[in-house]
């Protein structure tokens, strides 16, 4: 048994790891700044509602664990990181910052941070038909947004701080993680939860509206699989950035399509042309996580999407 850290164990991923390593038989301690608590089974030891913006928080958060996964993180979907700037920087570098620090003299074993894809050039994500992103596709930096900015800097810190503290650390760029016990509403919420969340509120026969052309296109990788290839890459000895995602590209207009069809309704697709919709194409390279873990993505996107529009749907019907 091993004393875990899970820092934002009230958000998505972080509560499906904490999870996880919890029926694993590890001591699982959770912190974040408030709980969505859709998770309604225990999964966790201890419970700390702490502001991680703050290095004494960070110190107490950090006592006495082997191990922190640090997925605390202001963020959100294409809505919120693209208005949504100083607050994302500030709140995630202090985040970050701290966390790292407090990792170092509190003798953390091994610490994760998780980064994004939003880290790779907006250069090379022109067009819907793009090739996967490769690890080493980072630099030259151009990243998508202030958020993306951070991750990138904070990747940096982190190898910064496994040179100078020797501190052994592990960084996952994540590619579009959905599935359900997620944001769902709010402004928050990404596009695969967004669209089983119109789709769930539609009339039947009903419309529903789609941020930019639906042309866009998007690799989409579900929670378990995530989780998966994340501790995997914990457990293993490779300590710089890995692709946790998927290598199947399809476009925001397929995606709806496919949960339209779970849904079993008529729905007809309007396109809003001024709404923000990102880069113009995203994919993920699985090439180096296929070496160094032996990992990929088992559940298709049809399985995952389907679990995740009955969630959705579910608490749709719950709220009314």
């Amino acid at each position: 048994m091993e004393r875990i850290l899970v820092t934002g164990g009230g958000g998505f991923i972080g509560s499906h790891m904490a999870r996880y390593l919890y029926q694993q038989g590890n001591f699982v301690r959770v912190a974040d700044i408030k709980f969505d608590d859709y998770i309604q089974e225990e999964y966790c030891n201890e419970k700390l509602q702490l502001d991680l913006r703050k290095l004494e928080n960070c110190l107490e958060a950090t006592r006495g664990i082997d191990k922190v996964y640090n997925f605390a993180a202001n963020m959100g979907g294409i809505g919120f990181i693209t208005s949504v700037f100083a607050d994302v920087m500030h709140d995630n570098v202090l985040i970050n910052t701290y966390m790292l620090e407090a990792s170092v003299q509190n003798k953390v074993k091994r610490f994760l941070f998780s980064s994004s894809a939003c880290v790779y050039p907006n250069f090379k994500q022109i067009k819907p038909e793009v090739e996967g992103l490769k690890e080493e596709d980072v630099y030259p930096a151009d990243p998508n947004e202030a958020y993306g900015w951070e991750k990138l800097f904070t990747e940096e810190m982190v190898k910064a701080y496994q040179i100078d503290r020797g501190l052994d650390a592990r960084i996952p760029r994540y590619h579009n993680i959905y599935g359900p016990e997620g944001t769902y509403r709010g402004g928050k919420e990404k596009a695969p939860a967004a669209l089983c969340r119109k789709v769930a509120e539609a009339s039947n026969p009903g419309t529903i509206e789609i941020w930019g052309d639906g042309k866009a296109t998007r690799s989409y990788c579900y929670i378990d699989d995530c989780i998966r290839g994340t501790v995997a890459l914990m457990e293993s000895d490779y300590g710089k950035p890995l692709n946790i995602g998927s290598d199947r590209l399809v476009s925001v207009d397929d995606l709806a399509d496919i949960i339209i069809k779970i849904s079993g309704k008529k729905i007809t697709k309007t396109h809003n042309l001024s709404a923000p919709e990102g880069v113009r194409g995203r994919n993920a390279d699985l090439t180096l996580v296929k070496k160094v873990l032996g990992w990929e993505p088992h559940i298709s996107l049809e399985e995952g999407l389907e679990k995740d529009y009955r969630w959705i749907n579910m608490m749709v019907e719950k709220e009314r």
